[in-house]
């Protein structure tokens, strides 16, 4: 949104000065400022690792509505670094129970809901509505989608992700330049040259990478500090915008790795070739983003490959053979310190890593079934198998669909 010259025609109460105090006392904000606050509109896409911190702060600090995206329900899993919810949520949709707490911080600000998957039949209806958007998303379909929307409709879009013990944050602002004048060059809209403000998620990652080359949180870990550090740096960007002032994460993206302490900053540039916000753009409408990344389905946490690209069966088709005893070798291609978590104890435990250096000593005999923790690694394991002329087959969901489907006294991580 462009930074209003004037306060909006909002009023604060008596109770809103007192509570936003603290800003009200900064020049740099002030009472005008806090107006812009007020009279803004932020969409979370994610209610997760990132949407947590960020939808807390930015209800603290008066933004006037939030919207919240998400389809999911509260796990154990997520109270690691979640922090919007409580033990007592666990079960709950993630939304009804972070639209309770944010009211909880802050009933002056409207909390909107969008529950369901986020996509292409969507997307440009729930963005329409929002000034700013905040990228809390944790899977590519998703982010391609979100940064698309964002392009079309003019709308910035606060980007974040983290991984491990790193993470990153940009703003990517495809809204069209400032003339000295005062006004915005329309022509921007039509991908002209130099004319948005900065690139947009395609400019840095023009193709998604192979399914199952990186893997999620779930299955590579993270910790749960990181994306407190890196939803502040959203929000802090949110609001910059929303006031106009300080210099934005726009052109620039800052990586964050927490085992070292450090912060790094790079410049990125919008790409004249750019399919959607480049000088001749191809893309003008949403597109099938599942297709597009090349996955199936609706698992949330994993990556399934396409069903004709390589051999899988089901846990249930698993526990079948391991009771009948038939001839095969399980193959467990997890981290050693995830084996120590749970494990099949027929499975041999051969990390992901170390199976082409390792192909020599499988049997060209024998059948093998591979898993991992819930299907994307299991599934690159076979593909590298199967090319070297083993016979491998997948296990879909691995040893957590194991979990939940077949020995529920098993952990799941």
């Amino acid at each position: 949104m462009p930074a209003a010259t004037s306060a909006p025609a909002v009023s604060l109460s008596k109770e809103e000065i007192q509570r936003y105090s603290r800003h009200l006392i900064l020049p740099e904000v002030a009472l005008d400022g806090q107006k812009k606050l007020k009279a803004a509109s932020v969409l979370c896409i994610g209610t997760g690792g990132l949407g947590a911190p960020v939808s807390m702060y930015l209800a603290a600090a008066g933004i006037g509505r939030i919207g919240l995206v998400d389809f999911d329900k509260v796990d154990y899993s997520n109270l690691q670094r979640q922090i919007l919810f409580s033990t007592d949520d666990v079960g709950k949709k993630k939304t009804e129970a972070a639209g309770k707490r944010l009211t909880g911080i802050n009933p002056n600000v409207k909390i909107e809901i969008h529950e369901g998957h986020f996509n292409s039949s969507n997307a440009l209806s729930i963005i329409g509505k929002y000034d700013v958007v905040i990228d809390g998303t944790d899977n590519f379909p998703t982010r391609y989608c979100t940064n698309d929307a964002c392009v079309i409709l003019n709308k910035p879009n606060v980007y974040g992700s983290i991984f491990r013990f790193e993470g990153q944050a940009t703003v990517f602002d495809p809204r069209p330049m400032v003339e000295e004048n005062g006004r915005e060059d329309a022509s921007a809209s039509k991908g002209g040259a130099g004319k948005r403000r900065g690139p947009c998620y395609r400019c840095l990652y023009p193709e998604p990478p192979p399914p199952g080359m990186v893997p999620s949180c779930a299955e590579g870990g993270v910790l749960g500090i990181l994306p407190g550090v890196v939803g502040c740096i959203q929000a802090t960007e949110a609001i910059k915008l929303i006031l106009g002032k300080g210099k934005p994460l726009t052109n620039r993206l800052v990586r964050y790795n927490a085992l070292d302490m450090q912060f790094k900053e790079y410049k990125i540039r919008r790409d004249p070739a750019c399919p959607i916000c480049g000088d001749n753009p191809m893309i003008t409408e949403l597109i099938d983003y599942e297709q597009f990344c090349g996955i199936r389905g609706e698992e949330s946490d994993t990556i399934i490959r396409d069903a004709g690209s390589i051999p899988t069966i089901t846990v249930q088709q698993l526990k079948a053979k391991l009771d009948k005893n038939d001839s095969f070798e399980l193959i467990d291609v997890r981290e050693k310190h995830e084996h120590d978590i749970c494990h099949l104890p027929q499975a041999k435990l051969i990390p992901l890593n170390t199976v082409p250096e390792r192909l020599s000593q499988f049997d060209p005999t024998k059948a093998y079934i591979v898993h991992c923790k819930m299907g994307g690694r299991s599934a690159q394991a076979v593909e590298i198998m199967r090319k070297a002329g083993l016979n491998a087959t997948n296990v879909a969901g691995g040893i957590t669909a194991w979990a939940k489907e077949i020995d529920r006294n098993m952990p799941v991580y």
